[in-house]
C-alpha cells in the first residue's frame, strides 16, 4: 500500500471522526444548539443524551482499527436515520439529506484507503490487470 494513499484514508477518516466526535458530545452535553435542532426535527429533547452516546459508542468503534468495519456499519446506519429523518420534514437536498451521505462516503472511503483486507474484499480500485485467457 503506498503512503499515499495511507494518509488519504487517515485524512478522510480523520475528518469525519472529527465531526462525530463534536457532533455526539455537544449531543451529550445537551447544549442548546443540539436540543433546538433535534427539537427542529420532530424528535423529543429527551432523545438527544440518547442519540450522542449511541453516535460516540459507533465512532469509537470506528476508531479501532480491530473493529472499523463494524463502526463504519454502525455509523452508516445511524446517518441512514438522519437521511430518513431529513427526507420526513422537507430539508433541502443537497445540504441537509445528502450531508450524511457524503459523510458516509468520508467514513468508508478513509477505511477502504487505509484497510487492504476490505480493498480485497470490494475490489473498486484494480491495481492490476489479469487476462482469462
Amino acid at each position: 500500500m503506498s503512503k499515499q494513499k495511507l494518509w488519504a484514508g487517515y485524512i478522510l477518516s480523520g475528518l469525519a471522526i472529527l465531526f462525530l466526535l463534536m457532533d455526539s458530545i455537544i449531543k451529550l452535553l445537551q447544549l442548546d444548539v443540539a436540543v433546538e435542532t433535534t427539537l427542529e426535527l420532530g424528535y423529543l429533547a429527551s432523545v438527544v443524551p440518547i442519540l450522542g452516546g449511541i453516535l460516540l459508542l459507533c465512532t469509537i468503534i470506528y476508531i479501532i482499527p480491530q473493529t472499523s468495519v463494524l463502526g463504519a456499519i454502525l455509523l452508516t446506519a445511524y446517518l441512514g436515520g438522519a437521511i430518513a429523518t431529513h427526507m420526513r420534514i422537507g430539508n433541502p437536498l443537497f445540504s441537509h439529506v445528502l450531508f450524511p451521505v457524503y459523510l458516509g462516503l468520508m467514513l468508508w472511503g478513509g477505511l477502504y484507503l487505509r484497510d487492504t483486507g476490505l480493498s480485497q474484499i470490494i475490489p473498486l480500485l484494480k491495481t492490476s490487470s489479469t487476462s482469462n485467457s
